[in-house]
């Protein structure tokens, strides 16, 4: 790898790693960084390496979020609800309700249930849009009117937020229903400068979740999301990668996980103390920035 190429993948990974969690769009700034920090691979591999690299930006989240997400355990304990039946009966209900208590913490097993009915907007909507989207909106003029329309959002969606109290504070809190409507909210990611943590953090918001929680939520969303997007480009593309290109994957993820930590822990302290308004104002001036620059010639369309 040319040690021009090397620090091309180092900024690529940093901007996936910045803006994957915050609410601004990693996919639209990849594209749009793509018309800057042009990587010399075919147009389908830097397709795929931008959808790849966010396993680095998944690992983050399961790495600092792993005692929160791991469903498991080995010791015995007292279960806080009977799921199944009372493990003194027979039967394979109380058999159930025994191998829980003995593996399972099944709160958290609720938790992963609930984030797959989350998902099932993206596999029934989403997958079957992702070809005609990538042919049609993967362009300058798309993602800036996103990027300004859910900029305003967030600025209207605080505004009204500030006369509400959050009712639902912890995960456990969210309903099925809820779930379902924060997937359809990511649904709508589908198109580039949206930002899927951005508009399930919108839908958190107005179904009525707290700030934090919203983008907690959002983090564990992405892993299966996230890691199902990269899988399907993997086999699309193929395994067969030159040693340059899996040393291309290897850079972007590695740069793109450690950026992802900062960010995260960045975001989470940030919105203890602020609300989500500056990064609807920062999306506002650089959709505006891109439709000036793309009108001027500077972007291609």
């Amino acid at each position: 790898m040319e040690l021009v190429e090397f620090f091309k993948v180092v900024i690529l990974g940093i901007v996936e790693g910045i803006t994957e969690w915050l609410p601004i769009s990693s996919t639209g700034h990849l594209v749009l960084m793509d018309q800057v920090v042009n990587l010399a691979a075919s147009d389908s591999f830097k397709e795929m390496f931008n959808v790849v690299i966010q396993l680095g930006a998944i690992l983050a989240v399961v790495v600092l979020y792993f005692k929160k997400l791991w469903p498991f355990h080995s010791r015995r304990q007292e279960p806080a609800k009977t799921w199944f039946a009372n493990p003194a009966q027979s039967g394979a209900a109380a058999g159930f309700q025994k191998f829980a208590d003995r593996y399972l913490y099944m709160d958290k097993i609720v938790m992963w249930l609930k984030i797959a009915v989350s998902c099932l907007p993206a596999i029934v909507i989403g997958l079957p849009l992702d070809d005609w989207v990538e042919e049609h909106m993967h362009r300058p003029a798309p993602i800036a009117a996103m990027l300004i329309l859910y900029g305003v959002l967030f600025i209207v969606v605080e505004n009204y937020n500030k006369r509400r109290t959050p009712r639902i504070r912890k995960i456990s809190q969210i309903t099925w229903r809820d779930a379902l409507l924060i997937g359809i909210f990511q649904v709508l990611a589908i198109i580039p400068g949206t930002s899927r943590s951005g508009a399930t953090i919108v839908g958190g918001i107005l179904i009525g979740m707290s700030r934090t929680l919203a983008a907690e939520y959002t983090f564990y969303l992405a892993v299966p999301t996230m890691l199902g997007a990269s899988a399907m480009k993997l086999v699309k593309f193929g395994l067969h990668f030159t040693q340059t290109e899996a040393l291309t994957l290897i850079l972007g993820m590695a740069v793109a996980f450690v950026v992802s930590i900062l960010a995260i822990k960045f975001l989470m302290s940030y919105i203890k103390r602020h609300d989500f308004k500056v990064f609807g104002w920062y999306r506002i001036a650089l959709g505006a920035l891109v439709l000036v620059l793309f009108s001027a010639g500077f972007l291609r369309a």
